[in-house]
């Protein structure tokens, strides 16, 4: 499933270019796969769980990295989201945050590629955990918190005025992640339950007014 939504993505955004440049050449697809049987060889037993590697490096000729030099960024980003969606599948767990690379390597052949994979802490050891808002803008959740309200200096600003002006936080305690109501005029809900404070579960939807943002734990 994840690789389908992968590939579907991807013809979604780059129709023209999928249907003609790509046609009997390298599809993007097949370095999605690659990169999850990676994901399948390389996972170990944590002491949470299976872990997964999470960053990523693919080597592309220079013939292909040619072709697909026009959406580069866009083809790592689908990449990342690829990942994701198999650890949430197979239950891998992350040490930090899910980063791929797409470069250029004279020594493969056309048509060829390499993966070379790693797990990588997150900054100052802290695992993976962001929060993904409704345009598909990822806010990576540090040491600090992640701040919710419509005042400028808030990490997501939200110009609502059923939002108050410090509406919520997203935090870490210890090895969990939690949201906080910083006593809201209108509340915060967790799937659809208002709450003061809960512990989020990776694919948790948060709303605060109209506006909806999505907990990510891989």
């Amino acid at each position: 499933m994840g690789l389908q939504n992968f590939e579907r993505r991807l013809e979604h955004a780059f129709d023209s270019v999928l249907g003609k440049a790509l046609r009997g050449h390298l599809h993007p697809v097949e370095i999605g796969r690659r990169v999850t049987r990676e994901m399948d060889l390389r996972r170990r037993v944590g002491v949470h769980g299976l872990i997964s590697p999470n960053s990523f490096v693919v080597y592309l000729s220079v013939h292909d990295f040619d072709r697909f030099e026009s959406f580069l960024d866009a083809l790592a980003r689908e990449l990342e989201e690829a990942v994701r969606d198999h650890a949430r599948m197979e239950e891998y767990n992350f040490m930090g945050p899910v980063t791929v690379s797409v470069v250029e390597d004279p020594r493969q052949r056309r048509g060829r590629f390499a993966v070379v994979s790693e797990v990588k802490e997150g900054h100052q050891g802290l695992s993976a955990a962001s929060v993904v808002l409704s345009d598909g803008q990822r806010i990576v959740l540090g040491p600090e918190p992640i701040t919710i309200g419509r005042l400028p200096e808030s990490t997501v600003v939200v110009n609502d005025a059923n939002v108050s002006r410090r509406h919520a936080e997203i935090r870490r305690s210890g090895n969990e992640v939690v949201v906080v109501d910083l006593g809201s005029t209108n509340g915060t809900r967790v799937n659809g339950a208002t709450v003061r404070e809960r512990v989020l579960s990776d694919g948790d939807n948060i709303v605060v007014g109209t506006t909806t943002m999505r907990f990510e734990a891989s």
